[in-house]
């Protein structure tokens, strides 16, 4: 069956939802008023979005490729994290960062998040990003414009919170709002509630919305659980007919648990399950039921030669306390995998911001925006990894415009000084990283639990120093951006548009080295340069043009450059990179494409094409800012038959390659079994971990794994008169190897969601199903490092319901 049959045929048996909207005819709108298309659950671009270049166009006037995801369908399609955004705008298929959908990977390398378009902290796992609460997500596909400040190569995703007017402007002039609870397979159980409306203190009158969210849920996956609360709140006031001021924040504390996924990878145990089991041998020499860092120095090389290609290992390679005992081979349940009992990932974060727009009568408007980011957060996996993370962010931005239209056209401009200060404090312990020692039809036991130095009791017990389990990294610091940027857009009465910007950022960064909490080797590694200062500056311009043709054809062209600071996973610098200045970089984008908008704003198309590529080679975060060149083409379609009948669709091409693994001719990797070509017996070295170079002698070696050549998606939602709305929606995934050295490949799937609701009066009432046609698929995890050792096995059939009193 054809993969648009198959969406099909599942959208007629069952599917996501919620009840028929508004059929009445709207009179043609009046000249800068909204555009209302009805049926449409505010999937066409007709309003106006100022998340791409910062000025209010559609997206269908904005030379870039962006897609926009409404609140109605979110709540359709029954959308509950990043990952399924894929089905909803082209270019976002995201490989697995441990399980946890902290940012989706756009264009193939992982992208930003935004909140109200101001920059968060980096967030590839830390915790999941949270979505109820959205009044819409933009995705806005490669780097930033500079008006919002030093961006990664990919895109980014803004999220714009429910906020306390309604669309025109105006307070509400009653409170409403909605409670839901949605329960489901694995024990979900998540409670949500919000609140908007108008209030008044003394003569002030404001606007407030609030909301709400509480989850405490299972998971199909063993020894995982998820508890998270959110409360989000945003206020808006007019002090003047002139000034207004809007604030609030978001707060989110997550309890949850990364997820590895499946550990001895090979191509037998994708295909058919078939695990090779045995357990390591103990060095547990102290007797306290875990290994410390000291005990595996104790016993001497657990990863074999070093700095060599797959092809040098032999069977006589490894220290004979690398192997396991009772060996065999068992079929792997996809609920096994790499979590233990103690692991977690607790994250608290809080957003804060707080906006002074001043809008003149004459077109003149002045906006100083305050933002406040931040996160303390801890992760321990008891395969040998843990972090933990402490830092914030505040950023100040003043943004004056002005506006005005002659009889040429219609001109805009914007200048905008800004101040960023990031603090700093993280650790991390990894070195000592064995992912094959447990035994996943077993779990862990005292021969393959690590002792991390996040549990190390330093202060508790004398026995114990940093050369028994101390971190790798240990530092903290600061960096201050201080920025200028200018914009200019222009729309001539014949149809040419033009948008052209440029920012300078110069960046003051400090960071140091705590040794004393730190491994002696990896002290040593340091060579002295525990602690730098440093600072350098960057330009960032682009250079766009469209032009309305008949028929409501709109092609366009774009040429960037955008500057990108290379931080770490919980936005901190090493004193290496400030003391050779190579803490800041930066990607070039050159993008073409088509837009239209046609059948009175029912029907809207795009079409671009795109290179984009880092400019220094030399210089990636491999776990979040890696050095790549995309090329790829998106194509995306989204219509409203009529008053009942949505349709989208989506088609992305995308080729990914790794410029520093391709300039230096190898790559560094952890090597799975696939790899070891030379060594006859597996066994012989699961209980530590090979390591080496991956060889990448052409550019086709150099393709970053796990991002599929083609993708397709297809969305429908049908709403009855009655109160019934049925909806689908799915997508069809290239095979993709799991890792850089390629010699793992996951199968192709396809995927599909189904959803039906009723509404009546106040109630509805929802049920969705995902991945209904029980697909078996695997998504790949970490591929530059990990790839060829480890694969997330991803869920089967789940179903969820919910219940939602509105008021």
């Amino acid at each position: 069956m054809s993969f648009a049959a198959t969406l099909l045929c599942c959208t007629a048996i069952q599917a996501p939802a919620f009840a028929a909207e508004a059929a009445a005819e709207e009179p043609a709108p009046e000249e800068g008023k909204e555009i209302v298309v009805t049926g449409s659950l505010g999937a066409l671009p007709v309003a106006d979005v100022g998340s791409v270049f910062g000025f209010d166009k559609t997206l269908t006037e904005t030379p870039r490729s962006a897609s926009t995801i409404s609140s109605e369908q979110i709540e359709r399609f029954g959308i509950s994290d990043i990952y399924d955004l894929v089905a909803q705008a082209p270019g976002t298929f995201t490989n697995s960062f441990f399980g946890v959908g902290g940012a989706l990977d756009i264009r193939g390398t992982p992208g930003e998040v935004y909140f109200r378009g101001m920059r968060r902290l980096d967030n590839p796992g830390n915790y999941p990003t949270p979505i109820g609460a959205s009044d819409r997500i933009d995705i806005v596909r490669g780097p930033a414009s500079p008006i919002y400040g030093p961006s990664k190569t990919g895109g980014y995703m803004n999220f714009v919170p429910k906020t306390a007017r309604v669309k025109g402007g105006s307070y509400l002039s009653h409170p409403e709002g909605e409670v839901s609870f949605t329960g489901g397979s694995w024990d979900k159980a998540d409670l949500k509630a919000e609140m908007r409306g108008p209030g008044k203190i003394g003569s002030q009158e404001f606007g407030y919305s609030l909301f709400a969210e509480v989850e405490d849920s299972g998971s199909y996956y063993r020894n995982i659980s998820t508890k998270n609360t959110v409360l989000q709140a945003a206020f808006d006031t007019d002090f003047t007919p002139n000034l207004r001021l809007e604030f609030g924040g978001m707060y989110q504390n997550f309890k949850g648990v990364q997820n590895g996924g499946w550990n001895r990878l090979t191509q037998d145990l994708v295909d058919n399950g078939t695990y090779i089991t045995g357990s390591a041998q103990s060095i547990d020499d102290n007797g306290d039921g875990q290994i410390s860092a000291g005990e595996f120095i104790a016993h001497g090389n657990n990863f074999g030669p070093f700095g060599v290609p797959a092809s040098s290992f032999t069977d006589s390679s490894f220290n004979p306390l690398m192997a396991l005992t009772d060996t065999g081979t068992a079929k792997l349940s996809r609920r096994d995998v790499l979590a233990g009992k103690n692991d977690r990932l607790d994250t608290r974060a809080t957003t804060l911001y707080a906006d002074l727009i001043w809008e003149g009568d004459d077109d003149w408007s002045v906006k100083n925006q305050a933002f406040y980011d931040s996160y303390e957060n801890i992760n321990e996996n008891s395969y040998g990894f843990a972090q933990f993370h402490d830092s914030w962010v505040f950023e100040d931005k003043i943004v004056v415009a002005k506006k005005f239209e002659n009889d040429l056209g219609k001109f805009a401009f914007q200048l905008s000084p800004s101040i960023r200060y990031t603090d700093f404090k993280h650790g991390d312990d990894f070195d000592y990283e064995y992912f094959h020692r447990v035994d996943l039809t077993k779990g862990y036991t005292a021969a393959s639990d690590r002792l991390l130095a996040t549990e190390c009791p330093l202060s508790d017990e004398p026995g114990y120093t940093a050369a028994d389990c101390g971190y790798n990294n240990y530092v903290s610091g600061h960096y201050t951006d201080y920025a200028m940027a200018g914009l200019a857009d222009i729309d001539f009465a014949f149809g040419l548009g033009i948008t052209v910007g440029a920012r300078y950022d110069y960046v003051k960064a400090k960071s140091t080295y705590d040794i004393t909490k730190m491994l002696p080797a990896d002290v040593a590694d340091l060579g002295g340069l525990y602690s730098a200062s440093g600072s350098k500056g960057a330009w960032s311009w682009s250079a766009s043009a469209n032009y309305k043709l008949p028929f409501g054809l709109i092609p366009y062209a774009t040429i960037a450059r955008q500057s990108t600071v290379i931080a770490g996973q919980g936005a901190e610098l090493y004193a290496g990179d400030i003391a050779g200045k190579t803490f800041i970089s930066a990607s070039k984008l050159y993008e073409g494409g088509i837009k239209g908008s046609f059948l009175d704003d029912r029907l809207y198309a795009a079409l671009s094409v795109y290179k984009q590529k880092r400019t220094d080679y030399n210089i990636q975060s491999i776990t979040v800012n890696q050095s790549v060149e995309t090329k790829g083409l998106e194509a995306e379609a989204r219509w409203s038959v009529n008053d009942h009948l949505l349709i989208t669709g989506g088609y992305t091409r995308t080729k990914v390659y790794n410029l520093t693994a391709l300039e230096n001719g190898t790559l560094f990797s952890f090597f799975g079994i696939e790899d070891l070509v030379n060594v006859t017996d597996p066994t012989l070295y699961l209980g530590g971990q090979p390591i080496g170079l991956v060889l990448i002698p052409d550019k086709n070696a150099s393709r970053r794994a796990g991002i599929p050549t083609n993708l397709y998606s297809l969305t429908a939602t049908y709403a009855f008169d009655n109160g019934i709305a049925l909806s689908a929606s799915a997508v069809k995934v290239d095979s993709v190897y799991s890792g850089q050295s390629q010699v793992v490949k996951l199968p192709a799937y396809t995927k599909v969601d189904l959803s039906a609701s009723y509404e009546t009066g106040p109630w509805l009432f929802r049920v969705v199903v995902k991945n209904a046609t029980n697909e078996r698929y695997f998504r790949a995890n970490f591929t530059e490092l990990f790839g060829s050792t480890i694969v997330l096995p991803e869920t089967p059939r789940s179903w969820q319901g919910s219940i939602v009193y509105k008021f």
